[in-house]
Order: structure tokens, then sequence, then C-alpha cells
């Protein structure tokens, strides 16, 4: 309820820009507030001081000891030891006693648009909820995961929503409400058949969740329509349906044709946009990798030959492990208790992991609750990665995958003030990133618990 009453004082303002797209002037993935107000003027000359007694920079595999971060406005001026780097004459000091400090985290494939639906709401959501209180549900979400650690996102569609995530984006990034840098799907694509909402009468028209698309030419347009409406990158489903042999094998039945995904890839690229794919395996996965898509998302059921292309194209892998593990019981049932998709997803992310793939993190938030996605690290940690690995999966690598590298994703001079902090050694212990104590987006406090 805290939350509701917190956003009611907003809706004046949401709903100018609810449910179409909102002509704010912004370029799509714009950082950073402007409003203009005196407040705002004042924070641009603000010089902190962090007083880190451990730092992890988002680059490197161990922990630095006794930091501190100097900001000036909204960006790191100074980084360094204790010894060496000097406190400013008035700077506000904020001494974190011996908390491990990190770059802000950054979640590279979320759903700030479902609210619980591996609950069975996902149909009634698309059914029963409009695009301006499901907007409302987003702007909540949105705030839950800022205060999770997790400064920036890819919110990979709205699953009906139309183009409500350009608004939300827009909206933080005016500082109208607090939440993650985004980078937004809107729509995403798929074809007929290839998505819900599924299973109703022919008689009965239903909206779906994503754009439908059935041809090339109809896959060049969408991909155009939704750039033009705002999307930062674009998102396909190569494959969609499932089913497991008698054997326990995965297949996937892939959805889009090889010409649709590359209208797709040469609409996007043309545009310098970048080409999300999801996909389990199959003829659908091997779809992606020829015609160059930038992600996989998922990537159950990686073969060795995707595996090789992921290496060669350097393509990024994006796995979403935590969200498999949530759905053990229909699978075992569909097997006969064989297998599931978790424990083939396990097999591809230790594969992928050996051979070198780009991993970035990426969870899936959104059929589970929102602000508990970092259980993922632990996942990560547990089918082969190093605590160092998960964590610049979740900064400096994720950052290079949203192309920004140059702003995010590690503690350097120049780079954007967003700092999370927790009270251990998460290098020791990766479940600490499931207990952020203290989180700073544009070098202002969003949270501080440490004491």
């Amino acid at each position: 309820m805290k939350c509701y009453r917190w956003i009611a004082g907003l809706l004046p303002t949401l709903m100018i820009c609810l449910g179409q797209p909102c002509q704010s002037g912004f370029a799509a993935g714009q950082f950073g507030p402007t409003a203009d107000d005196s407040s705002s003027r004042a924070d641009a000359t603000r010089v902190i001081a962090v007083r880190a007694g451990r730092l992890f920079d988002g680059k490197s595999d161990r922990l630095l000891e006794d930091q501190v971060i100097v900001i000036r406005g909204d960006r790191i001026a100074e980084v360094g030891p204790a010894a060496r780097v000097s406190i400013p004459p008035g700077a506000e000091v904020i001494n974190l006693g011996r908390a491990t400090v990190l770059p802000g985290l950054i979640d590279a494939h979320t759903h700030l648009f479902l609210t619980g639906e591996s609950g069975g709401r996902y149909d009634e959501q698309l059914l029963k909820e409009s695009w301006q209180y499901r907007t409302i549900e987003a702007v909540v979400n949105a705030r839950k995961d800022l205060e999770a650690g997790f400064t920036a996102m890819r919110d990979l569609e709205t699953e009906g929503a139309m183009y409500s995530d350009v608004d939300v984006r827009n909206a933080i990034n005016r500082g109208l409400i607090p939440g993650p840098r985004l980078q937004v799907v809107t729509r995403a694509i798929s074809t007929t058949g290839g998505y819900p909402l599924e299973g109703y009468s022919p008689e009965v028209p239903v909206p779906t969740g994503v754009q439908i698309v059935d041809s090339p030419d109809e896959a060049r347009k969408a991909v155009r329509e939704q750039i033009k409406y705002g999307a930062d990158l674009i998102k396909i489903y190569s494959t969609h349906r499932f089913r497991f042999t008698p054997e326990g094998k995965l297949l996937s039945i892939p959805t889009l044709t090889l010409d649709e995904i590359k209208a797709i890839v040469n609409e996007a690229h043309r545009e310098e946009v970048k080409v999300a794919c999801h996909a389990y395996g199959g003829e659908g996965l091997h779809n992606c990798f020829e015609a160059g898509v930038d992600s996989i998302e998922h990537g159950i059921d990686l073969d060795d030959a995707s595996i090789q292309q992921m290496v060669e194209k350097g393509i990024y892998f994006v796995p979403t492990l935590y969200a498999y593990e949530n759905e053990p019981e229909e699978d075992l049932r569909a097997t006969g208790g064989k297998t599931s998709r978790a424990r083939i997803h396990e097999g591809s992310f230790r594969r992928a992991l050996a051979r070198g793939v780009k991993i970035a993190f990426g969870t899936d938030v959104g059929p589970f609750p929102h602000g508990t996605q970092a259980k993922e690290f632990e996942y990560m940690v547990r089918f082969g990665m190093t605590p160092a690995q998960a964590l610049r999966s979740a900064t400096s690598a994720a950052a290079e995958l949203m192309s920004w590298q140059d702003r995010i994703g590690s503690i350097e001079k120049g780079k954007f003030a967003d700092l999370v902090g927790v009270a251990g050694d998460p290098l020791a212990d990766i479940t600490e990133l499931e207990r952020v104590r203290f989180v700073m987006k544009d070098g202002r406090i969003v949270r501080n618990d440490i004491k």
C-alpha cells in the first residue's frame, strides 16, 4: 500500500503520456533528468566523497581496500586509495565503513510490465488491465528494481501495453519518477500463432503480447514503426512452442523464417539499433545466428555449433537461469522425471562459459517479483562462474552489451555516479548482492541502510 500511495501523487503528471508515445523531445535511451529547477542546478555543483572500505571496480578480479570516490554533480570525478585522493573542502562525506562498494548493477533482461505472470496473471493483465493501470504497475516495479541496486536495465517488451515503456523511460530521464536507466523494446515481434494470448475462440478477438508479422516486408515495417515510437532495441521471438521427446530431448518450434529475421536485423542495424533474440534451440536459434543478431536471450538448448557461432560472431548470451529454476515440476512431469529446462539450461551455460562466450547478466524478472532478481548471481556461480565473473556480467559486460560502456558499468573517472553497497564481501559470498544496503544513481542517494 505504501508504494501505491506514493504513486498516487504522480498520477496527474504520468497521465499526460500514458498509453501513447510521449512527444517529449527526448532521444531514445537519453540519460538523466533534465528538469531546470533550482534544486537541479544546485546538484550540478554538489561535491560528494564516498569512503569505501572495499571496492569492486567492475573490471577486476579483486577488491580494492580503503578507497575514496569523489563525485561532482552526477559524475565520478576521481577514484583511488584514500592515501592518494584528497577530499575537496566542503564536500559531503558518505562514510560506508567496511562495506563493499560496486558499480550500479545492470539487468539486461527485465519485464517491468509483468507482475506475477507465472501465477496465471498473464491473461488477466492483457484482458482486464488498461495500459494506464499497467504503466502504474511498471512505475512501482521500476522503483523496486532501483532500490535493489539495479541502476540500469534493458526492458524487453511491454507484453501488450504498446509503447508505454517509452513513457516510463522518458519520465525517469526527466526526473519525474525514480527508476533505473532504461533501454526499452516496446512491442517485440513474432508471428501468427507464435505468442499469447492463445486458446480463445476464433470468434473472440483478443490482444496479443507482441507485434505480429508474417512476411519480410511486414517485419521490416514493424522495426521502422517501433523505432519511430521510441524503441532503443528490437526483440524477436524466433522460437515459441516447445515439447519434450519420449527420450527427454527438448524440441523448440521456430516462428519467424530466416528471411523475416534477416529483414528485421538488416533494418535495425541500418538504424544502429541492436536486436535481441528469444530462442531456446534448434532451427529458430540458428536462424538468429545466420541473420546476425546481437544477443541470445535464454538459449536453453545450445549445441556445440551454436556456441561456436556465438564465440566467432561476438554474440552475447543473456541466460536468465533463475527464472527456469522456478518451473522444474512441470518439466519433470512432461519427461517422466528424466530432465527439465533448468537442467538442460545448466549444461548449456556451463559449456558456453567454458568456451568463452560473452555473458551478460539478465533475469527475466516480471514473472517473479521485481526487486528479487539478484538471486540470479547464486545460480551463475553455482553453475561455474567465479563471483568476480558474475559481478562483471552485471556491470562492465552488460554495459558493453548496451553500448553504454563509456558511461556506466565500472567505477571510473567520467562515468555516471551509479553505486551500490553491501555489508559483506561478494567475492566470498555472492548472495551479498541479495542484501544491497546502499544505492546511488546520478550522485543521488536512493537508499542508505549501512550503519
